[in-house]
């Protein structure tokens, strides 16, 4: 890889922080999930939900970022929880206290000479906007966007190069309320999430303005969950509804990279009859895009227009049909590294532009051995994999920025609320029944992964 790549590693802070309502935090989306995003929501958050506590980084965060540091990493991809900086996201005034702490978090990396990348919304979305307004399909929702993105971006913009606006956009298509806050589809479901997407398109598109106009310096980016849709057969309707998924798919960084909506999703309101509606203004905002593409990968996914491979798809997070030629991880999802491979060159190609993989990594079953020690062959195998397809990319000339694994350290899974499902490099004594004494330990892969950055990739030769 090329000598500046930015190998690192990613989190979020609705699934690490813990301390839910501490130093003057408000509830977001997240905290209302009652097991994940597959595990529904309660607004009126009763009772004690995986994301309130975390693995309590909020209190760690020092020790923690020491460990991330001696694996060498030199980004850190992490997020800022919007209620805590606006508990109810109608605040005027941000809460001081939520800053402070990420003021905190940035001198520690700044000691270890690690680059910040914040993502400003990842599922952190005030549970306030959600209740009151049903999140983005209500137009208050931009303002309120808006102004914490500029009260981040004031603050940090001589701290924090890398920008991301919001986690995985286009999962407001299959989850609204994860999302985009959305709790109440209406009489006409696909009218109201349309609207939804828009008010969110616009919302990222006046901060990339903002950042834009405020310091040249400052690089920002969309994200969106990637993986290709493959024809689970070569029937030429297999084929086409393949090409469709992957237009849904592309919609978000369509608009966000070319700055129009493409022509596809224009067509299909019109055929639809759904009424977009539009503020003044709000084609010139779209016109901001972004600079980067980012992505996470952990996946493809196949689709048949035969009605009994639809009803056997059914319950998987993308409604996919099983791929005959992959195997699966623990939670059945299919492992594909040439897919990572076919992805970068697809989304290159479209749109000219840098492209940063922001995850991409194993949720397993690991254990601590009886030599205290925690041995995960399987994530090296998986990552390994999938970096020597990024590797390949890079050689197909495609423009690779960086990558951050998902994740340095156990947290709790966002799909389906479980510490169970464990992603880290670092091992967290912390279980599904809330026992556990939190202490931190390396794995394997831990010491392996430093080991491919100390190398520059997965070969000596892989240096230039």
């Amino acid at each position: 890889m090329k000598k500046e790549f930015l190998w690192g590693c990613a989190t979020a802070a609705n699934q690490i922080e813990g301390a839910v309502l501490e130093d003057g935090k408000g509830y977001s989306v997240s905290d209302a999930l009652k097991a994940g995003m597959n595990g529904g929501y309660d607004l009126d958050v009763s009772g004690v939900y995986p994301t309130h506590t975390g693995i309590d980084y909020y209190h760690h965060y020092q020790d923690d970022i020491r460990m991330f540091a001696e694996m060498g990493i030199k980004v850190f991809r992490m997020s800022i929880a919007w209620s805590r900086i606006f508990p109810l996201g109608i605040e005027e005034e941000p809460n001081e206290a939520g800053l402070l702490f990420y003021d905190r978090v940035f001198d520690e990396l700044e000691k270890y000479h690690i680059q910040p990348l914040v993502t400003m919304c990842h599922y952190e979305m005030p549970l306030h906007l959600s209740k009151h307004f049903n999140g983005f399909a209500g137009r208050e929702a931009v303002d309120a966007f808006v102004r914490y993105a500029k009260t981040l971006l004031d603050r940090y913009q001589n701290r924090v190069k890398y920008w991301v606006t919001f986690n995985e956009i286009n999962v407001m298509m299959i989850s609204p309320f994860c999302g985009g806050g959305v709790t109440e589809l209406g009489e006409n479901p696909q009218q109201t999430l349309n609207q939804a997407i828009h008010n969110q398109l616009v919302a990222s598109a006046r901060a990339v303005a903002y950042a834009h106009s405020l310091n040249k310096n400052l690089t920002v980016g969309c994200m969106i969950a990637s993986g290709p849709w493959y024809p689970l057969s070569c029937r030429p309707e297999d084929v086409f509804l393949a090409m469709r998924k992957n237009q849904s798919t592309l919609l978000f960084s369509d608009v966000q990279a070319k700055g129009r909506y493409p022509f596809h999703i224009v067509a299909d309101w019109e055929k639809k009859g759904i009424n977009v509606r539009m503020e003044e203004g709000d084609a010139e905002d779209l016109t901001h895009t972004v600079d980067f593409i980012g992505i996470s990968y952990y996946q493809s996914r196949c689709a048949s227009t035969d009605p009994a491979e639809q009803e056997k798809a059914k319950g998987n997070l993308f409604s996919a049909c099983r791929n005959p030629y992959l195997k699966a991880s623990d939670w059945g999802w299919p492992v594909d590294p040439l897919g990572l491979r076919y992805t970068l060159n697809i989304l290159y190609e479209r749109y000219q532009k840098p492209i940063f993989i922001l995850e991409n990594g194993l949720g397993a079953h690991d254990k601590v051995s009886e030599d205290g020690k925690v041995h995960d062959p399987y994530r090296i195998e998986y990552l390994s994999a999938h970096i020597r397809a990024m590797e390949e990319a890079y050689r197909d000339g495609v423009d690779i920025l960086g990558l951050t694994i998902w994740a340095p350290i156990d947290m709790v899974s966002f799909s389906t609320g479980e510490m169970a499902k464990r992603y880290g490099m670092i091992y967290v004594d912390k279980h599904d029944d809330g026992t556990g004494t939190g202490r931190r330990i390396k794995k394997d892969s831990y010491d392996w992964y430093r080991g491919v950055i100390e190398r520059n990739g997965m070969e000596e030769e892989s240096c230039q």
